[in-house]
C-alpha cells in the first residue's frame, strides 16, 4: 500500500512537473508586446546575448533616464563594454555598472541597492526571454512594491521550437529547474 502511494505521488509530481515545464517553455516566446511607458530606470542583467545593446537602446530611445548594468565582471570598465559592444552612448553619465552580482539572486540584491540609494520607483528589467521568469521572482522578492516592466531579449540562438534542438531543450530545462527552485526558496 505505501508504495503504491508512493508511485501515485511520484507520477502526480512528475505530471505538475511537465505541466509547468510545458507551459514555461510556450511563455518565454509569447510574452506580451513591449510596453512603452516610460519608467525611472533600466536595469540589464549581464549574462545573455544582446541584453545590454538592448537596453542602451532603450535608454537611447528615452524609455527611462538612467541605465544600471548588474553583474559586470571587477575588471571591466563601461568603456570596455561599450568598445566590445560597438555602443554608441550619447548619455554616459546616465549609465552606472554593477560589479558585485555573479548571479540572479545577486543580480536582484545589488540591483535593489541601486534602486533604493537612486530612490527608483519603476524599471525596465531586460533580461534573456529564458531568464525573465526567474529574475522577476527574484526581483519581486526583494522588493514587491517596486513597478517592473519586463523586456525579453530573444536570442538568435535559441529555437522558438525548443523540442526540435537539444542545446535549447536542454537551456529551457535548466532554466524551469531553476525557476521553480526559486519559487520554492521564494516560499521559505
Amino acid at each position: 500500500m505505501i508504495k503504491k502511494i508512493i508511485l501515485i505521488t511520484a507520477c502526480l509530481l512528475l505530471l505538475i512537473w511537465g505541466v509547468g515545464f510545458f507551459r514555461f517553455a510556450w511563455q518565454i516566446n509569447h510574452f506580451a508586446a513591449t510596453d512603452e511607458r516610460h519608467t525611472d530606470a533600466i536595469i540589464a542583467l549581464t549574462g545573455g546575448r544582446n541584453r545590454i545593446a538592448e537596453a542602451v537602446r532603450l535608454l537611447e530611445e528615452n524609455k527611462a533616464d538612467r541605465l544600471f548594468i548588474s553583474g559586470v565582471d571587477k575588471d571591466i570598465s563601461l568603456q570596455d563594454i561599450k568598445t566590445a559592444q560597438s555602443l554608441n552612448v550619447s548619455g554616459q553619465q546616465q549609465i552606472d555598472i554593477g560589479h558585485d552580482a555573479s548571479n540572479t539572486l545577486e543580480n536582484a540584491e545589488e540591483t535593489m541597492r541601486w534602486v533604493n540609494q537612486n530612490h527608483i520607483k519603476s524599471i525596465r528589467l531586460v533580461t534573456s526571454n529564458y531568464h525573465v521568469a526567474r529574475s522577476l521572482a527574484e526581483f519581486k522578492r526583494q522588493n514587491p512594491e517596486l513597478e517592473i516592466i519586463v523586456h525579453p531579449v530573444y536570442s538568435e540562438n535559441l529555437e522558438k521550437k525548443w523540442w526540435t534542438s537539444w542545446q535549447t531543450f536542454s537551456l529551457i530545462f535548466k532554466e524551469y529547474n531553476k525557476f521553480l527552485y526559486t519559487c520554492l526558496r521564494n516560499k521559505f
